[in-house]
């Protein structure tokens, strides 16, 4: 699934395109995009056609559009989902799930998914206009209601493993794998060290990097490890290209030049650097594998 940056790379496209403009025409194919809808894709799509687009708006992962009448519409990308704005006259994509036509004319917005993990479903919005369906996820760090100090406070108290802890989108949303391996090699912390064991500036810094690593990756148009990642406009983000640790196994840290190592972690791949990252003493002592 993208990371905050890739998502609100799509966020701020769809928004020039969508912002402002009402609904004419909403075609689905198939079931699966709107099988969070029960009452089918022929419900969602008519009470869909009408209504105004008056935000695009993002927490986290998570990207929606502010439908007015505290409506709003959750665009799940999953794993391979594309919203591209395209000339209705060029052919349909293999995968083409919806089609959404606007007052006014011009181009289409299309959303193509060729795993078919995303999908679409109509959510009442909170007071705060967030989603009620994911009314439990925590506020990301590039929003006004991020407060750094409260997150540090909840990351203190847990004695999980601080990369654990900042994967758990109840506590901070929007770090994913990619950034949390970056943050953590910028603030020379190995991920399975107890997010207790830590000071509190230590976790600030800490949060300080994750933020500051995804804003860099936002304005290289994210991280595209896979092709089927790209913006409304089909390109790919370059942000790959700048990445310290993640994806760099055996190639030299660049602060220190040892060769970056490859972890397990939580059914997915962690990396670090062994010099500088130092593994927790209790974690080697408990024979946790390496890979």
């Amino acid at each position: 699934m993208p990371e905050l940056p890739e998502v609100e790379v799509v966020r701020r496209g769809l928004a020039t395109h969508v912002e402002g403009r009402r609904l004419v025409g909403v075609e689905l194919r198939g079931h699966r995009v709107a099988r969070r809808h029960v009452a089918g894709p022929e419900d969602l799509a008519s009470r869909l056609a009408g209504r105004r687009v008056a935000a695009v708006r993002r927490r986290g992962k998570y990207l929606w559009w502010d439908l007015e009448d505290g409506v709003g519409l959750i665009l799940h990308l999953g794993m391979s989902g594309q919203l591209l704005v395209e000339d209705p006259a060029l052919p349909d994509e293999k995968h083409l799930h919806a089609r959404f036509s606007f007052e006014g004319g011009g181009p289409e917005l299309r959303f193509v998914d060729q795993r078919t993990f995303g999908g679409l479903a109509l959510t009442d919005l909170g007071h705060d206009g967030v989603p009620l369906t994911i009314a439990h996820i925590a506020p990301d760090p590039l929003e006004d209601a991020y407060d750094r100090a409260a997150v540090v406070r909840r990351m203190k108290g847990k004695d999980s493993a601080v990369k654990r802890v900042l994967l758990d989108q109840t506590v901070v949303s929007g770090i994913g794998n990619i950034y949390a391996d970056e943050a953590l090699w910028r603030a020379q912390v190995h991920g399975e060290r107890p997010a207790s064991a830590l000071t509190k500036p230590r976790l600030g810094t800490l949060l300080d990097h994750a933020t500051e690593v995804m804003r860099e990756a936002l304005g290289e148009g994210g991280t595209s490890f896979d092709a089927l990642y790209v913006n409304v406009n089909g390109a790919s983000g370059y942000f790959d290209r700048s990445l310290a640790a993640y994806g760099q196994e055996g190639r030299p840290c660049r602060r220190c030049g040892t060769p970056i190592r490859r972890e397990q972690f939580m059914n997915r791949s962690s990396f670090s650097c062994p010099r500088c990252q130092p593994r927790p003493r209790r974690v080697r002592a408990a024979g946790s594998a390496r890979a």
